[in-house]
């Protein structure tokens, strides 16, 4: 896209809101109330309210490489406090994708600079999933399970959080797992269990 076109564009988004309903923007600016947090990875391929079909004020969103949860990260822990404590959503969503150059990267041997201690914490996922990951001998599916093992570990990651097991206990809050295939433009449920994985992490990670 040319950066000159762009606020080309976006009049031309504006008269098309407007022109459904005067006071599209007027409504906008007065709060949001989403139901659904989203954590997804930043790549360009991946536009999140259009591949769920979300309308805006309708999902808060983060997004980052690799689609990772790191309890030291304070941009995700600040994104899911705000998200789970002040806006009350009900619904949290990790989403990855499959051929994520951000997992790919972490699964080669090699030196990537100020990228290395983000990927690390892809790594590890191979590392807790080694065992099942290395019966994978084809090399494209086992990239694809590391994706859906990664997007299962951030689960395990959102839901170590006070915030969340706060919400789960309080307010039945739920947290879900997604991978999108950028080959088919599918999105798919992992059907994680949550509880089931809160009911197995909460002898060492119990905090409410």
């Amino acid at each position: 896209m040319e950066i000159r076109y762009i606020f080309e564009n976006n009049q031309r988004w504006v008269n098309e809101k407007l022109k459904t309903d005067k006071d599209y923007f007027k409504k906008l600016s007065l709060g949001q109330k989403p139901h659904i947090l989203y954590i997804g990875c930043s790549d360009s391929r991946v536009s999140t309210e259009e591949l769920m079909g979300a309308q805006p004020g309708e999902v808060f969103v983060h997004r980052n490489i690799g689609n990772m949860v790191p309890n030291t990260d304070m941009s995700a822990m600040s994104v899911i406090n705000y998200a789970v404590s002040h806006l009350k959503v009900q619904h949290i969503v990790v989403c990855g994708h499959y051929y994520c150059n951000g997992v790919k990267a972490a699964m080669q041997s090699a030196d990537l600079g100020i990228l290395n201690p983000w990927l690390r914490n892809i790594r590890d996922v191979y590392r807790l999933h080694k065992a099942e990951l290395d019966t994978v001998t084809d090399e494209e599916e086992k990239y694809k399970r590391l994706v859906e093992l990664n997007v299962q570990e951030q689960c395990v990651n959102v839901i170590k959080t006070p915030d969340v097991q706060r919400a789960i206990k309080e307010r039945q809050l739920t947290v879900h797992g997604w991978v999108f295939d950028v080959h088919s433009g599918a999105l798919i449920d992992l059907k994680i269990d949550f509880e089931k994985i809160l009911e197995n992490i909460m002898e060492i990670y119990r905090i409410v």
